[in-house]
């Protein structure tokens, strides 16, 4: 019989800390080249530089990863070719956003139905109802969002401590906004597609996140952060903030 602190160090030498894995070098050329993206992504790709975001969020085959707010698709056909079929990407659109615009619900279910491998989600903004834990989050240019006068005061905690409930134990959720002149908070989401990088800090730490890791991946100094993100003067140039966050084990 193997005495009980024996076998303790025994499942302690063969687990494989979740941190560890998702950590492994992954080389990410075969999801760029997957067949299955469009043409309009591919002439996007120099931009949003796919390879590094999925190198920095530490995405590995076979993993349980969620699209917070997919949009039209780029991040979730990225995160199907590189979880492979072992993997599921949730891709989650907000129901407010399906309501407000239909193309929202059509571009999901397009995705859905091209990838055996995705699963779309669509439930309340504060309350996306994936329905396995995730070992990943994603969410591009969208946690702003959460702040627009439209949404109930409240959106933002409610939906940090969703994303932070859908994680596994150690999991990780990286975010991607646009940087708001600093102190600003939350004041420029509605007006200029903008969020202070403390303001989501603060928020995600409120929840229980740990901040683990920053990339200057998308960082362009040049963008004074006070035009809207939309003005053509400023569109795909402006300055982001990359943030990885960790639940604790």
């Amino acid at each position: 019989m193997i005495r009980p602190l024996t076998l303790a160090l025994l499942l302690a030498l063969s687990a494989t800390p979740l941190a560890a894995k998702v950590a492994a070098p992954t080389d990410y050329a075969a999801a760029l080249a997957d067949p299955a993206r469009p043409a309009a992504d591919r002439e996007r790709d120099a931009a949003r530089k796919p390879a590094e975001l999925l190198a920095f969020a530490q995405i590995a085959p076979g993993e349980q990863v969620g699209d917070f707010v997919m949009g039209g698709g780029y991040v979730t056909r990225l995160l199907a070719a590189a979880v492979g079929p072992t993997g599921k990407v949730h891709a989650f659109q907000p129901a407010e956003f399906i309501t407000f615009r239909k193309q929202y619900g059509d571009d999901q279910a397009a995705v859905d139905a091209a990838y055996a491998n995705v699963d779309a989600v669509a439930s309340p903004f504060a309350a996306p109802a994936f329905a396995t834990p995730l070992d990943t989050i994603i969410t591009v240019q969208n946690f702003h969002d959460l702040y627009l006068k439209p949404f109930p005061e409240g959106t933002g905690d409610k939906a940090s401590a969703a994303l932070f409930a859908a994680l596994k134990p150690g999991g990780t959720l990286v975010i991607v906004d646009h940087s708001a002149a600093d102190g600003t908070g939350t004041t420029q989401a509605d007006s200029l597609h903008r969020i202070d990088k403390a303001a989501v800090v603060a928020a995600l730490t409120k929840a229980g996140f740990k901040l683990e890791a920053e990339s200057d991946l998308y960082r362009l100094a040049d963008d004074p952060r006070t035009t809207n993100v939309f003005d053509p003067a400023i569109r795909s140039k402006t300055d982001q903030f990359t943030l990885r966050f960790r639940k604790p084990s």
